[in-house]
């Protein structure tokens, strides 16, 4: 029996994630160098406006740090882990679970990562989730309207993204198509060609960091495949900012790996679902569905028996 973490990207923020943060003394020392760090505190981030922290700016670096603190107070009482995987911004997180990143260069990273993408398309950008269309039927779509796919999430379940100014027409495409599609709470075209610019100005801040080879394996969202060396991992990093991500490859990687049991480390539990419906016989679970980070530990221990 062996265990797998998620880590969340972006979209599950909310005023309520650093509740269970605040009672762990270890997470809570991460939240207060992530406040030096980002020159903002997270605390105050959560309690202003909601919209906020959906900004690209600020929503990178808050769930880096937020993620940072939660493994921080999780690590003591889990059992050595198989593999790490993250979902967009997540792969991100990945990293510092895996121990190859220190929490605060994840945080400094994750700020100049949404800087860049900020810069990379001055026109307004954004993600749509299509639900219900094969790929074939959706390229279709976004060759029409000059979009991306960015996420693949499953055989009829996709990530697509584009300038804002097109998405509300592409949205009606797909829903004439007979897809259920859902806007997402993100500011930028993540994971298109938009961010072309963006990799370009990040990889050379990526290859002069203190990210280190990991040791332990996390798996590369534009392909699903085990990263071994530090060499490999900034250009996996690099790639996902202007690729798709391959996310039913990671989680199906995940099982290659000999992953028995997963948790997903929050905000939210969409990934844990995401996980449920594609493996049903796998336990998965969030720390979010716990009232505390220890009932989440209880969880993982008695899956693992």
């Amino acid at each position: 029996m062996s265990l797998g973490i998620l880590c969340s990207g972006q979209g599950g923020q909310g005023p309520g994630m650093l509740e269970p943060l605040r009672r762990e003394p270890a997470a809570q020392a991460v939240l207060d160098r992530a406040a030096t760090v980002m020159g903002r505190d997270p605390g105050a981030l959560v309690a202003g406006p909601e919209a906020e922290m959906q900004r690209n700016a600020v929503a990178q670096p808050l769930l880096c740090a937020v993620q940072a603190a939660t493994w921080a107070a999780l690590r003591p009482h889990l059992p050595p882990l198989r593999a790490v995987v993250g979902y967009s911004l997540g792969e991100l997180s990945a990293y510092h679970v895996a121990g190859a990143l220190d929490a605060d260069e994840l945080v400094r990273l994750a700020v100049r990562r949404a800087e860049a993408m900020d810069r990379a398309d001055t026109e307004p950008g954004g993600l749509l989730a299509v639900r219900g269309l094969d790929r074939a039927r959706l390229v279709t779509v976004c060759r029409d309207w000059g979009v991306d796919i960015a996420i693949e999430n499953g055989t009829d379940r996709f990530v697509i993204g584009g300038h804002r100014t097109v998405l509300d027409d592409v949205e009606r495409a797909a829903q004439a198509l007979g897809a259920s599609v859902t806007p997402l709470p993100v500011t930028v075209a993540s994971h298109t060609l938009l961010m072309a610019p963006a990799v370009a100005e990040f990889g050379p801040i990526l290859a002069a960091s203190g990210l280190r080879t990991p040791p332990l394996p996390v798996l590369a969202g534009i392909d699903g495949t085990p990263v071994y060396t530090r060499e490999r991992a900034v250009a996996a990093l690099t790639r996902q900012m202007a690729e798709t991500v391959a996310w039913a490859a990671c989680l199906d990687g995940l099982i290659e790996m000999g992953c028995t049991v997963l948790l997903e480390t929050g905000p939210g539990n969409v990934l844990a679902r995401m996980a449920a419906e594609r493996h049903p016989d796998l336990p998965v679970r969030s720390v979010a569905d716990f009232r505390s980070l220890s009932g989440a530990a209880a969880w993982v221990e008695r899956q693992l028996g």
